[in-house]
């Protein structure tokens, strides 16, 4: 599958997108787990500032992907469609999160997302980040779904 036809495959499973998509690939997927890939960018924006001169990717976006991937884990197995409402992924915890190595401009992560419980209308996810082979981050969260109204006011 190219590259835009993965995006439009993603784009489908998750609310996110660009600037704020941090997802570039679904590598392999079982049914409770689900393994995904970001290469971050070289000339993101966020580089300026983190830290110039010694630009390192910020562990929140690091993070961030994690929660995407298991956004498109919880989409499948939890349903984003309701009784004619749109749901949507929403994070409601994230615990026990350890950063093991900085990524830099251009490195590509692997993540490998897996179901540890379901309870309800969450699950518990635990997330293994690699980057070059090696353990980047570790993370456990919940995710849930809720109501998206389109036509609210904000």
């Amino acid at each position: 599958m190219n590259a835009q036809d993965q995006r439009a495959a993603i784009e489908e499973r998750v609310p996110h997108r660009d600037p704020f998509l941090f997802v570039d690939e679904l590598i392999d997927e079982g049914p409770d787990w689900i393994a995904v890939r970001w290469t971050v960018p070289l000339d993101a924006p966020w580089f300026a500032g983190h830290y110039p001169g010694r630009p390192i990717t910020p562990g929140v976006l690091l993070t961030e992907h994690c929660l995407q991937g298991g956004a498109m884990l919880a989409g499948r197995l939890l349903g984003t469609e309701g009784e004619g409402e749109q749901l949507v992924p929403l994070v409601t915890r994230i615990q026990d999160a350890r950063f093991r190595r900085i990524v830099l401009p251009g490195e590509t992560l692997e993540t490998r997302i897996e179901l540890l419980e379901r309870v309800g209308p969450a699950l518990r996810l635990s997330a293994r980040t690699l980057c070059d082979g090696a353990r980047t981050l570790l993370v456990s969260f919940v995710v849930t779904t809720a109501k998206m109204d389109p036509d609210a006011d904000r």
